[in-house]
């Protein structure tokens, strides 16, 4: 596990609200991809690392909402239930683990993102 170097712990709390934030999707309709955002928005220039956490939490989170629209066509053929539902409970295990890793100073890499934003 490599080990990031925060410059403060207001850093460390940053980037592990960028991913934090996406749970705010589950009250919120699209707060998956608006909490990050705001955060990512909010300190990005200010901290490096909170760049890179916010633009891995807003790739995986557009990714996440790509499959679902895909699965969301699937349910025609009966498929797509049993695929959002994997979705849904991938999207938020990794969502926490994410959120822990950054909390804890370790570098996460999302599963199945695409990088939509570089």
């Amino acid at each position: 596990m490599e080990q990031i170097n925060y410059i403060n712990n207001d850093e460390r709390t940053f980037s592990m609200l960028c991913h934090l934030s996406a749970l705010s999707g589950l009250i919120v309709p699209f707060g998956h991809i608006i909490g990050p955002l705001v955060f990512w928005l909010l300190k990005k220039d200010e901290y490096a690392e909170v760049d890179r956490q916010g633009k891995a939490a807003l790739n995986f989170q557009l990714s996440l909402t790509i499959y679902s629209v895909i699965a969301g066509i699937l349910v025609i053929f009966l498929v797509g239930f049993i695929l959002l539902a994997a979705i849904f409970i991938f999207g938020l295990i990794m969502t926490i683990i994410a959120s822990v890793k950054s909390s804890n100073g370790e570098y996460f890499e999302y599963p199945l993102s695409i990088n939509l934003i570089e």
